[in-house]
């Protein structure tokens, strides 16, 4: 077979989706996996819950092992291999082998990069203390878990207050540790409006989180190698251990010279079809860039279920199939202990940005009817255009209950519905789930008089 040789760049989510792929539909392809960890194929959003111990062990959340890769798909996986550069000139990698400290080059015929995101360092000093932890790979989460077992920490400080962060401070404050969190912006979540994100910043409150907002990390107190307090510009934090939640980037830096395109914020440009623009390379996940399909834009959104779509899609390219992937609409859910967060579509922020005339409504329902036991509430913000009242997003917060019902908003962005639309959706109804109004129907009853 003409171009035989597949070296995939990342051992998990994108990288193993596609060359499994790969290997099912050309089963005697010669396929090299280079994975710079012992793992391949795991859950990084199940991370928080092993640390919390809900998820007893960290082999539960690895879905194959490099082993059952090697020995039943025949797909050659090299652990502890860190790839450094790539020259698409040559079509070739350079590779270090750390677990002997040697540099090697290996030749490709078609090259797939799924090397994901890494979280975001801040620039201060300490921030490599034995005690500091971003929380990217399963490693990371295993250290964290022994630092708590070996050492006992009895305070935390997160820096940053996104989904990591959040799900984070739910695991140490189910550890028992007194949990403090700071934020540079006025409300946790950027991905939320303002409004709902204070909802939000309320409820870590009443859990008794530390909640510490508009306040920026300056630097650590560190003493023999161990940040002993966190600076802020207006106080220092003592503690025992920091978890950085401050975000992810692309892990691309090591494309410096390889001529492949980089977007937003450092990612992979890739088409439909996950192409880079080199020939014979392709790109999937938390490393590559996405088509907005409400703002026609290009975003860098780090979630694994795009990680996975991309992956196959990026394999059933390289296998030769036309299979492409259309973007997202940027749905996302998070839990914090009881309460459920929600979003999908663009912020106010963003609709502005673009020009876009649009109005909201927001409205206070309950997940269940009214007079079902445990019925908990909900809140619901929608965002929809003036004039045609197509939806733009939407923003969901609530308890047992509330966070799914955002995939009705997803569906209805993928396909451009109006308000009128989800009114007149067929939604299922009983006591148990749901009052006789969907609660987002009753936001789209509320928005539609704006219209």
């Amino acid at each position: 077979m003409a171009n035989n040789k597949l070296v995939v760049i990342g051992g998990d989510a994108a990288g193993m989706t596609a060359a499994s792929k790969v290997r099912r539909e050309q089963p005697e392809r010669e396929i090299i996996v280079f994975e710079k960890s012992d793992f391949t194929s795991y859950s990084a959003c199940g991370i928080p819950y092993f640390i919390s111990e809900k998820v007893k062990t960290y082999q539960e959340l690895i879905v194959r092992d490099p082993d059952t890769f090697r020995n039943k798909y025949h797909i050659d996986v090299r652990t502890q291999h860190l790839v450094l550069s790539v020259d698409t000139d040559n079509k070739k990698i350079k590779v270090l082998n750390k677990k002997t400290d040697d540099e090697f080059w290996e030749s490709y015929d078609q090259l797939m990069i799924a090397t994901g995101g890494k979280a975001f360092c801040p620039d201060v000093a300490g921030y490599d203390s034995e005690n500091v932890f971003g929380v990217t790979t399963l490693k990371s989460g295993i250290n964290i878990e022994r630092y708590i077992e070996d050492k006992k920490p009895q305070n935390a400080v997160i820096v940053g207050g996104g989904y990591i962060g959040l799900e984070m401070a739910e695991s140490l404050l189910e550890r028992g540790l007194n949990v403090s969190l700071i934020n540079r912006s006025e409300q946790v979540m950027n991905t939320l409006d303002p409004d709902m994100g204070a909802l939000v910043s309320e409820a870590l409150r009443g859990l008794g989180i530390n909640l510490f907002l508009s306040e920026v990390l300056i630097g650590f107190d560190v003493k023999e190698g161990k940040v002993i307090a966190v600076i802020t510009d207006k106080q220092s934090i003592p503690t025992d251990i920091v978890i950085l939640g401050m975000g992810s980037r692309p892990n691309t830096d090591f494309l410096e010279g390889s001529k492949i395109e980089l977007g937003v914020r450092g990612a992979i440009k890739v088409d439909g079809q996950l192409r880079t623009n080199i020939p014979d390379v392709w790109a999937a996940g938390d490393c590559t860039e996405s088509l907005h399909l409400v703002s026609k834009e290009h975003v860098y959104i780090a979630l694994g279920t795009i990680a996975n779509k991309t992956g196959l899609v990026a394999g059933s390219s390289i296998s030769g199939e036309k299979t492409v992937f259309p973007g997202v609409v940027g749905t996302a859910v998070c839990k914090i202990c009881s309460y459920e967060v929600a979003r999908t579509g663009l912020l106010e922020k963003q609709l502005q940005k673009l020009n876009i005339d649009y109005v909201k409504a927001t409205i206070e329902s309950r997940t269940r009817a009214h007079y079902y036991p445990n019925s908990k509430k909900i809140v619901v913000k929608l965002l929809a255009e003036k004039n045609s009242g197509r939806l733009l997003g939407g923003q969901i917060i609530g308890e047992e209950g509330a966070a799914k019902r955002i995939d009705v908003l997803a569906t209805a962005l993928t396909h451009n519905l109006t308000l009128q639309n989800i009114i007149d959706l067929d939604l299922s109804y009983a006591p148990p789930f749901s009052p006789v109004w969907d609660p987002v129907q009753t936001a789209a009853r509320k928005l539609i008089n704006s219209i």
